[in-house]
């Protein structure tokens, strides 16, 4: 899926209130942190994810491990904190506008 730079624009400005509701803890990216932002990802769509990796490197990495596994977008990275998008198919949640499809 491709995401162009309004829609991408959009989804960082509703991005901006929302928590993050998953962590990516010391023990890195587990199957169960995985699981769940999966679940996530399926309810909201949009989801931001705390990624509490000191090491800046081994958090970059983590959070593309993190997109590839679930089949998600980044939005966008500030610090700590990665928000992702992945669209569900079946019940999308996020109105993206025509003039503006998704790919």
């Amino acid at each position: 899926m491709k995401l162009t730079e309004p829609q991408r624009k959009l989804l960082r400005s509703l991005s901006h209130p929302r928590k993050p509701i998953v962590t990516v803890g010391r023990n890195g990216l587990t199957e169960p942190v995985l699981n769940e932002l999966e679940r996530a990802l399926d309810h909201h769509e949009l989801v931001k994810v705390k990624v509490n990796i000191a090491d800046r490197g081994d958090r970059g990495a983590a959070i593309r491990a993190l997109c590839e596994g679930t089949g998600a977008i980044l939005i966008q990275r500030i610090g700590f904190v990665a928000t992702v998008f992945r669209r569900n198919a079946e019940h999308p949640v996020i109105p993206l506008s025509p003039e503006r499809p998704v790919s």
